[in-house]
């Protein structure tokens, strides 16, 4: 046990406590114990791994609390709490970040500089890509594992001043050897099932990023456009037929035309053909469900490729593919085999090499001068795909890469997708309704690739044939012991070094797993999986995956997915979805916004526990509203910190003699009341509600420091008082409970006045147990006696501020009035009213309702 301070303060508590709880290992998973005791002794949470690619934000503190303070309430109801973190490492916002930071960009055909040093060191951003050094790529890894670990202590730094109770030495990184090796084994045993394949396919390009982008990571965002009116030419030289687009420049890229099949207009021409124009290539005419009719001339011109709906087009109407977009997102050099015309070459020579924006310029001002561009109308403001974390449109190239199954196409897995989240008890329950029109509403299997560099290599290589040429169906993978591997240095069995690049040897694969593809495996990289079969079944599933709302579609459907396929089953009991931090104006904070509020100094300037109040006043599910010139919500908490230190050196303050019971009547009510409190936080802890269980105990607590404290202090300080030593316990009693109750959320204070009369943490010690206080009640636990009691002071009070007197100004007679079956309660406290009151007499009477009917104040030389 520690002193009490003369002047409690919360300056210093993080660290102070911070040190201690690392010192002591109050939070280390006990391995042993749940060995003895079993899954059930075992409460597993698979924590979000933040992204370790900058700073973090405000929403972290606001999440991660949220966990932390479950976490808190489980460890103190007895369980062995398996509490570790991770940092995703690896993945294009990393690669960004060291661009900007170190003003570089790979050049994969320099060779490896062991001396190399970058020629900047955080102030680099404002660099063009042109002007940024090309480095080798294992220079480039080099530099995002040095950052990422700088990055990463930060980050740690942050939450352990928050007071995050995770077990520091469960933590993992997304690109570290032994995740390397579970990614890489669970995706080889992923292609041994059938469910990883690759395929040649049109892919959703970032041309900033040179990677494909995954379904699940786009967004839409207004873009100004304008409708294009073009008259493509009937082969049998009866007219024109019009169409609508928004993206001239990708005329020559064109494969048909679509309209609906109950149109009309346009049903004589289907089966037929027609030209286009500028270019004077034949395209069919065809019907699909998807054109809209009442949609510009209801007549679409399908590019290879323009939008996903081109995509639809040309797989299901079985169309050819005419790519003029390069991976650069620039116009390519040679135009497609279709344009053959004299004419239609030259175009086409007008726009290569140039971007998308200059290709439709120039493409606009030819049809112009051909007479085929018939109309432009007025701008207007259209959703166009984004990779999240991109800042151009998206294109549609044509590229060949490695996928995951995931129920698009696959009838038996989308039920058992759907079956497994409606066995996930979500919290809130809504959140569930996101995640299964997800999977409904897929249109494609999962692409896994990426064209970067800092990642979980693929652990592939193909085998050459007699020209050189890779065999794609001839793909060479390592045996699992062998992992984990870089096919980019490494060598397939039965190959030597000398063989790679040769005809009849073999090539690697370059490509990276996308970083969803191993941040999908966090329960297996947290619990062991392959790893450590003990933790595994000691862990998983996983009792609990909190985490955000955005990440329903990429971080939580793909753990779902890898745990379907793997083991048949969801990864975890529960998921709690926490909602997002809004800025006053009601939007969304992100760093794409500029809106974002960094947590450092918001901790330093409120104090952590404050800040955890804040955050855990909010239920799941719920955004909350963020005003860093006005945190209403962190000033209370503060208020509510520095008060428990006080209150409890004030109770603290009354020593407890040996042998004392409870046997007033206000001090048993004020416990009976105290009971129902843990009742309900109790219940609300389970039902994943801890803003409902910080609600009712901090509701208490304020009436036991304004109203019950007030009462009896008087009693418990008059050693010659036959109720003191009841006061005096009875205090005691609900000093330990309410910090208890209080420890999870507000954990630096509670900690600290703990300390002082208790040994061991409080985080370790017993949550209270419903109806444990009955015992020290005694008789007649009313707990309407606290409620009258606290209503009448109130009267008191209020009668001597309207007299303007001061409170300590005695009463010669008051007179209570109270409700028939409120008079018994209030007699049973009048003895505690006199005193607070300083009261020389007091006489209750019957009344309609609970008021101070008369007060007369004591003469002034009595005062």
């Amino acid at each position: 046990m520690s002193a009490i301070p003369d002047k409690p303060a919360l300056e210093g508590l993080e660290a102070k406590w911070d040190g201690v709880w690392s010192e002591q290992g109050t939070y280390l998973f006990d391995r042993l114990r749940s060995a003895e005791l079993g899954r059930e002794s075992v409460y597993s949470i698979d924590t979000p791994p933040p992204t370790a690619s900058g700073s973090l934000h405000i929403g972290h503190v606001f999440s991660y609390t949220h966990t932390d303070v479950k976490a808190r309430y489980e460890r103190m109801r007895g369980k062995n709490v398996f509490y570790p973190i991770g940092w995703d490492d690896n993945g294009l916002p990393t690669e960004r970040r060291v661009q900007n930071y170190y003003g570089v960009r790979v050049d994969v055909t320099l060779p490896y500089d062991p001396d190399f040093t970058p020629p900047f060191e955080g102030n680099a951003k404002s660099l063009k890509a042109a002007d940024q050094q090309p480095v080798s790529r294992r220079n480039f890894i080099e530099l995002c594992e040095k950052l990422t670990v700088e990055d990463e202590k930060q980050f740690e730094d942050v939450f352990r001043q928050l007071g995050l109770s995770v077990d520091w030495t469960q933590t993992y990184r997304t690109i570290s050897d032994e995740t390397i090796r579970q990614s890489q084994l669970g995706f080889i045993r992923n292609h041994e099932r059938g469910e990883a394949y690759q395929a040649l396919a049109p892919t959703l390009w970032d041309v900033d990023f040179r990677s494909a982008i995954a379904q699940a990571e786009l967004e839409d965002r207004e873009q100004p456009a304008a409708y294009h009116r073009l008259a493509f030419h009937k082969t049998d030289g009866s007219g024109d037929i019009h169409i609508e687009t928004t993206r001239p420049e990708l005329l020559a890229a064109c494969v048909a035309l679509v309209a609906h099949p109950d149109d009309e207009r346009y049903q004589p021409y289907f089966g037929k053909t027609v030209r286009t124009p500028l270019f004077d290539v034949e395209v069919p005419v065809r019907a699909h469900h998807l054109a809209q009719q009442d949609k510009g001339s209801g007549i679409a011109m399908v590019c290879t490729f323009g939008d996903v709906t081109d995509m639809v087009w040309w797989r299901e109407l079985d169309l050819p593919i005419r790519t003029i977009l390069g991976l650069d997102g620039r116009v390519i050099a040679e135009a497609p085999e279709a344009i053959t015309s004299e004419a239609g070459l030259a175009a086409y020579a007008e726009i290569a090499g140039k971007t998308v924006f200059s290709a439709k310029k120039r493409m606009a001002e030819l049809l112009e001068e051909s007479g085929e561009l018939l109309e432009v109308s007025k701008p207007f403001n259209h959703a166009v795909k984004f990779f999240e974390k991109g800042d151009r449109p998206l294109e549609i190239v044509s590229t060949r890469q490695w996928y995951i199954r995931n129920g698009a196409r696959d009838e038996d897995l989308r039920d058992q997708l759907i079956a497994h989240g409606n066995e996930l008890q979500w919290h809130p329950d809504f959140m569930r309704v996101r995640y299964e029109n997800w999977v409904g509403g897929l249109t494609g299997d999962w692409l896994i690739s990426r064209q970067r560099f800092f990642g979980v290599p693929l652990p592939v290589w193909y085998g050459l044939d007699e020209n050189g040429d890779r065999e794609y169906d001839r793909v060479l993978m390592p045996a699992p012991e062998l992992l984990p591997i870089d096919p980019t240095i490494d060598v397939p069995a039965g190959y030597t070094e000398d063989q790679r690049g040769k005809a009849g040897g073999f090539e690697a694969e370059t490509d990276i797993l996308d970083t969803w593809a191993t941040s999908s495996l966090t329960p297996q990289l947290a619990g062991g999986w392959q790893r450590d079969e003990e933790l595994w079944n000691l862990v998983a599933p996983f009792d609990v995956r909190p985490q955000a709302q955005d990440i329903i579609r990429t971080w939580l459907f793909s753990t779902m997915l890898r745990s379907t396929l793997e083991d048949q089953r969801s990864p975890w009991k529960h998921a709690s979805i926490s909602g997002f931090i809004v800025d006053p104006d009601r939007k969304k904070m992100s760093k794409s916004k500029g809106n974002v509020v960094t947590p450092a100094d918001i901790l330093d300037k409120h104090g952590s526990d404050a800040v955890r109040y804040w955050a855990a006043s909010s239920r799941l599910g719920v955004d909350a509203a963020f005003d860093p010139q006005n945190p209403t919500q962190m000033k209370i908490g503060r208020r509510l910190a520095i008060k428990i230190l006080n209150a409890a050196k004030f109770v603290l303050s009354f020593p407890v003699s040996e042998g004392a019971q409870v046997t007033h009547a206000l001090d048993a009510s004020m416990l009976t009341a105290l009971d129902q409190v843990v009742a309900d936080a109790t219940a609300a802890f389970e039902a994943f509600d801890h803003a409902r269980a910080l609600e009712v105990t901090e509701s208490f607590f304020w009436t036991f420091c304004d109203d019950y404290l007030e009462l009896v202090k008087e009693r418990a300080y008059d050693q010659t008082d036959v109720g003191q030593p009841s006061a005096a316990l009875a205090l005691r009693i609900a000093l330990s409970t309410l910090l208890r109750l209080l420890a999870p959320v507000v954990s630096f204070a509670a900690e600290e006045a703990w300390s002082w009369f208790e040994e061991g943490s409080i985080h370790t010690a017993a949550w209270p147990e419903p109806g444990s206080l009955s015992l020290s009640k005694g008789p007649g636990g009313d707990a309407t006696v606290l409620d009258v009691a606290s209503a009448a002071l109130i009267g008191i009070r209020r009668a001597k501020t309207e007299a303007k007197v001061s409170q300590k100004t005695p009463v010669s007679r008051a007179v209570i009035a109270a409700p028939a079956d409120s008079i018994k309660a209030l007699r049973a406290a009048a003895g505690d009213l006199s005193a607070v009151g300083r009261i020389a007499e007091l006489e209750i009477v019957a009344g309609d309702e609970l008021t101070v009917t008369e007060i007369v104040l004591a003469p002034a030389e009595e005062n």
